[in-house]
């Protein structure tokens, strides 16, 4: 089993969850700063923007989670900040990204949807370097899985999973390799076949959430509404039809509108 403390100084303890998260902020900065260049927009708004974006999604990655986990954290509220021991939403922290950026994009009067698509890629590759930081505090995890099933894997994977006595599927490791073909796709389309602005939000709203559909019926730790429906197979079904409908409605926006200036060429 792999200590979820990095380093330890004294009363200083520094978690392998914080440093995989924070690295995964990092890059995800860097690639956007570099997106935005290719795309037009200074690249200080995009750092700037992260100042406000970074704790609005923790804050309300955690607020999320805690909701729905009340009765774990009524009885000991400064469980509520140990924000180190797992327990970020990570569909609360795009809430929380999509309002801070919102706010900044609106105060210095930017293009919303075009912001949208430099960010998307460095967003998908951040929740996948994140779900490492599950795999270090062993959650996020599905159900029992076989040792025959499990000697498929690298064995640092294989004894991660190994917790009381059982092997459990890394759905982790799922995701996070489901989130790195998402975060390809939508680096070429934002390279080579951005047709219309919005084109990588709404593509990242549509694969991000199909894979986290059937990854989350695999997991044993659930956000649940009514002790039954999994929160985030219903919000990844909602973005689903909401990404389809915006992708098609701009797709032929964006096609009149190149039709109607070869025209006027």
């Amino acid at each position: 089993m792999i200590d979820p403390i990095a380093i330890a100084i004294g009363p200083l303890k520094i978690h392998w969850y914080g440093i995989i998260m924070g690295l995964a902020f990092f890059l995800g900065t860097y690639l956007a700063r570099r997106n935005s260049k290719r795309s037009g927009i200074d690249p200080d708004h995009v750092l700037n923007m992260v100042v406000w974006i970074i704790p609005a999604a923790i804050i309300c990655a955690r607020l999320y989670y805690v909701i729905f986990e009340w009765d774990q954290y009524k009885g000991n509220l400064m469980d509520i900040i140990a924000v180190w021991k797992g327990g970020l939403a990570i569909h609360g922290g795009l809430i929380g990204g999509v309002l801070a950026g919102s706010w900044y994009i609106r105060k210095h009067n930017l293009p919303f949807l075009k912001l949208a698509d430099v960010m998307m890629p460095s967003v998908i590759l951040g929740q996948a370097i994140g779900r490492w930081g599950n795999f270090i505090n062993q959650e996020a995890h599905g159900g029992p899985a076989t040792a025959e099933f499990m000697a498929k894997f690298p064995a640092f994977i294989r004894d991660q999973m190994y917790i009381g006595g059982q092997y459990y599927h890394p759905t982790f490791l799922y995701e996070s390799l489901w989130n790195l073909v998402v975060f390809v796709i939508l680096l070429l389309m934002l390279y080579r076949f951005k047709k219309f602005d919005g084109q990588i939000l709404f593509s990242y709203m549509i694969l991000y959430s199909i894979g986290r559909f059937f990854i989350e019926g695999m997991r044993t730790d659930s956000l649940l509404i009514a002790d039954t429906l999994r929160v985030a197979q219903l919000v990844s079904l909602s973005l689903i039809a909401i990404g389809l409908i915006l992708f098609l409605v701009f797709a032929r926006k964006g096609k009149q509108s190149r039709e109607s200036h070869n025209t006027a060429e």
